[in-house]
């Protein structure tokens, strides 16, 4: 699909911009929630509406485990099926070939999964995967790639990029659909030399837009960012540019600076039913005794409907009670948190003075311990390896 993708103004590499898919248009940059299974955990597509979002993402793989593709193909699609009149990006799989790694075996020409749900064999091969997220009507259509986690050897590295880059060739000559998009995947990981390698061959096929993937995999953040900061030199001005896996505010807010224009991940959910909010002064911890009787909301300025309708004190009373109601209300925040930061992103662009927020931005956000970062990465790691 051409001319979906459109720029209105460029401060330094930052890009403010524009996605139209089907007449839905998206302004970028944008965060997708995860609707790993068909649900961004705990709302309903009414509230992510309400919040303003109409982009979400899902994942081929756990949608084909369960409740499979053919069920939601004669189902009329996962729009239908999940009550969605926005748009969806798709992932591939590829990265629970990290994630499950223990249920997984990567062949020359797909990956096999053994399904955590009832251990059936799952053969995912790049045309097929394609195929897969057609027939659903996937709006944005990612190929199946090789993610491996950091700290492998080089050997290894330049094995997945040649698979990756294999796969993405049969993606291409895969597709059907017109009113689809078709991403390639850049990896790599945080070998420089490998990532530029890797973004040659794949931009090389003609992809409508272009994602970054295999970061946020346990390297360290110094490794994360200089593997981002290269980025620009790498895909084309053009396209829309996709940093997989990123959702932390000053992760994202740095990464726009580096002209990304698109992102998703869990965290933002996650952390929201642990109990951890989004505040432009840092994450705020909703256990801390000073909230027990705080009768104001999680963020004077913010004007999300948890905000406008909750104190503080009753949100940790439910978070105590562990009420489910306390999960959504911190849910709704901390996506409407992200989407407002989005929207503030694109006017300090387009006013041509987004150096400046990001600066400001970046020097009032108190980033989570790394320690406990960190062990918080870890847990939610395993989690991912479904037993």
């Amino acid at each position: 699909m051409s001319n979906f993708f459109k720029i209105f103004n460029v401060d330094e590499l930052s890009r403010a911009g524009e996605i139209v898919i089907n007449d839905i248009k998206i302004q970028t940059p944008c965060f997708m929630p995860v609707a790993t299974q068909a649900s961004v955990k705990s709302l309903d597509s009414y509230e992510l509406t309400d919040i303003g979002y109409k982009l979400i993402l899902s994942n081929i793989y756990h949608l084909s485990a369960r409740p499979g593709i053919d069920y939601l193909k004669k189902f009329g699609g996962l729009h239908k099926f999940m009550n969605w009149k926005g748009l969806i990006l798709t992932d591939s799989g590829g990265f629970q070939g990290f994630s499950l790694s223990h249920r997984v075996k990567i062949k020359n020409d797909g990956i096999v999964f053994k399904s955590h749900i009832d251990g059936s064999e799952l053969y995912f091969k790049p045309d097929k995967v394609v195929l897969y997220q057609e027939d659903i009507g996937s709006n944005i259509i990612m190929p199946l790639d090789v993610c491996l986690p950091q700290g492998v050897d080089k050997k290894k590295l330049e094995n997945a990029l040649a698979l990756t880059y294999e796969w993405a060739k049969i993606a291409v000559n895969s597709k059907t659909s017109d009113k689809s998009v078709y991403f390639g995947i850049v990896q790599g990981g945080t070998n420089l030399e490998l990532r530029e390698r890797s973004a040659s061959n794949i931009t090389s096929l003609g992809f409508d837009g272009y994602a970054y993937g295999g970061l946020r995999v346990g390297e360290e953040k110094k490794l994360m960012i200089d593997a981002q900061s290269s980025m620009y030199k790498l895909l084309p001005e053009d396209k829309p540019r996709y940093l997989m896996g990123v959702g932390s505010p000053d992760d994202l807010v740095r990464a726009v600076r580096f002209g990304f224009d698109m992102f998703d991940c869990v965290l933002p959910t996650r952390i929201a039913r642990n109990g951890s909010l989004f505040t432009d002064d840092g994450r705020l911890n909703i256990f801390n005794s000073q909230y027990k009787a705080k009768d104001s909301p999680i963020d004077q300025d913010c004007k999300c409907y948890s905000c406008k309708n909750y104190s503080l004190a009753y949100i940790q009373h439910l978070f105590k009670s562990k009420e489910l109601l306390g999960y959504r209300i911190a849910s709704i925040h901390n996506l409407a948190y992200l989407f407002n930061l989005m929207q503030r992103m694109n006017i300090a662009i387009k006013n041509s003075d987004f150096t400046e927020f990001a600066e400001h931005f970046l020097n009032s956000y108190k980033r989570t311990d790394p320690y406990v970062q960190n062990q918080q990465k870890e847990k939610w790691i395993k989690s991912t390896k479904i037993n």
